[in-house]
């Protein structure tokens, strides 16, 4: 049996055959990511997140209509202050975490499935490429947040339409991240042993392509995600998310309906700063995977 392939470093982010070492490549790369403190520290950030949003609305109550207590500064009895209408800002906040981390998953899953299939079939047929190159070109230079802002008034305000605009807007840039590494991988050696041995298309791009291109798209995962929740919170800013469930953009959109942005802060801060630490915190697990994954910066294993 011959030896597995070497891996293959393609701009800086290394592309290994999937034909063996594939858990070694894995512990590796963990390995080197653990040597980051700020990768790490934004990684347990992230997870907190995800843990609030998962878990967060069956400890803190949902929040109630209205109350007795309105515009009231954080102090012990309302750790975030409330609202315009006597509201616990805390409940919103983490009633709306796991609306928002819902619609960056689901919006980026769309797109890094769409965009990945897109890229790589592209990639893998050469006539389909040149296509797919002006496609993503075009929509690439049209004025995003006003098409967005368009689609949404048009469909409606709800959950699905927040996902679905948001994720057609982002998978051409997930298609241009993977397409440049996809081209490289389909002149590869041992992807063309593999055109000699079927010529069954879809086995070969699923077995040898997709998986070699799977760092870029890890990356792309995480990025994609956090401009989701940019979009996402900018649309409900504009009162164009679901007036059903809570998120981190109705908590200010309800601020400044209500005119209290510059005379409550706490409004605004607080939401702001979980933007913040969401959009932050995935943008920095990537850049730390990213340089894991790279041997030039990893260090030595």
């Amino acid at each position: 049996m011959s030896a597995p392939l070497p891996e293959v470093v393609l701009g800086g982010v290394p592309v290994a055959p999937p034909a063996g070492g594939a858990r070694r490549a894995g512990a590796s790369t963990w390995r080197a990511y653990r040597r980051q403190p700020l990768g790490m520290a934004a990684l347990v950030l992230l997870g907190l997140l995800v843990l609030v949003a998962v878990a967060g609305p069956w400890v803190v109550p949902a929040p109630a209509s209205y109350g007795t207590d309105v515009l009231v500064a954080p102090g012990a009895g309302y750790l975030f202050g409330t609202d315009a209408l006597g509201r616990d800002v805390l409940a919103e906040v983490v009633h709306g975490t796991r609306q928002s981390v819902l619609v960056a998953a689901a919006a980026s899953a769309i797109a890094i499935v769409v965009g990945t299939l897109v890229a790589v079939v592209g990639a893998y047929v050469p006539w389909l490429d040149a296509v797919v190159s002006v496609v993503v070109d075009l929509t690439l230079s049209l004025p995003v947040l006003p098409l967005m802002i368009l689609v949404a008034a048009l469909a409606g305000p709800s959950t699905t339409t927040l996902v679905l605009v948001v994720a057609a807007f982002s998978w051409p840039e997930v298609t241009r991240l993977v397409r440049s590494q996809a081209l490289t991988v389909v002149g590869l050696a041992y992807v063309d042993a593999a055109r000699l041995m079927t010529r069954d298309h879809a086995w070969i791009i699923g077995r040898h392509v997709v998986p070699a291109v799977t760092p870029v798209i890890v990356v792309s995962v995480v990025v994609t995600a956090s401009r989701a929740v940019l979009s996402a919170a900018g649309l409900a800013f504009l009162g164009l998310g679901d007036p059903t469930s809570w998120s981190w953009g109705r908590i200010l959109y309800e601020a400044q309906s209500a005119g209290a942005m510059v005379s409550a802060w706490w409004l605004t801060l607080f939401p702001s700063l979980a933007i913040l630490a969401l959009v932050l915190s995935a943008t920095l697990v990537s850049i730390a995977y990213n340089d894991a994954r790279n041997p030039r910066t990893a260090g030595p294993a």
